[in-house]
Order: structure tokens, then sequence, then C-alpha cells
């Protein structure tokens, strides 16, 4: 599963970087040191379904709705949901 994650939010990188504007690269960045501590989070329990993937982004987005601003952290919760989709994709 974890492995599935990972090539996830690569794929999802790689086209953030070649497609997206500034506001989408600051979300790409900013959710993706946050997704690699949940992973490393998750490389040590047993459950590693989506929905612990999901209960612990969750708790990071927390955070980073009390450290950003409004609109950053608007951007940053709509590149959750596409990250969300395409690891849902490519599970599928």
């Amino acid at each position: 599963m974890l492995e599935q994650y990972d090539a996830a939010l690569e794929s999802w990188i790689e086209d953030s970087v070649t497609h997206s504007d500034d506001d989408a690269l600051f979300a790409c960045g900013y959710l993706q040191g946050h997704v690699a501590v949940v992973l490393a989070e998750l490389e040590v329990e047993p459950e590693q379904d989506l929905a612990a993937l999901d209960q612990k982004l969750v708790k990071c987005l927390a955070l980073a709705n009390e450290e950003l601003d409004e609109h950053d952290f608007s951007l940053v919760e709509a590149a959750w949901q596409q990250l969300r989709q395409r690891i849902v994709a490519q599970a599928a």
C-alpha cells in the first residue's frame, strides 16, 4: 500500500511541477512534506489502508489550518483532494 501512495505522490508532484501555477506549486510542496511524514508514520503501524492515510492527513490539515492563512489553507486542502483522487485511481 505505502508504495502505491508514494508512487501516486511522485507522479502527482511531477504533474504539478510541469503544469501548475505558483499557488498550486506552493500547495504541492507544503502537502508533500506532510504526506512524507504521514507515510513514515504508517510504515510502523498495522493499518496502512486509505482510511489510515486519511485519518493522519486530517490531523496534518488541522495543523495546517492553524499555520496558514485562509487562502493558502484552501490551496493545500484542494491539493490533498487532488492527490487523494490520484491515490484512489492508481489503487483501482
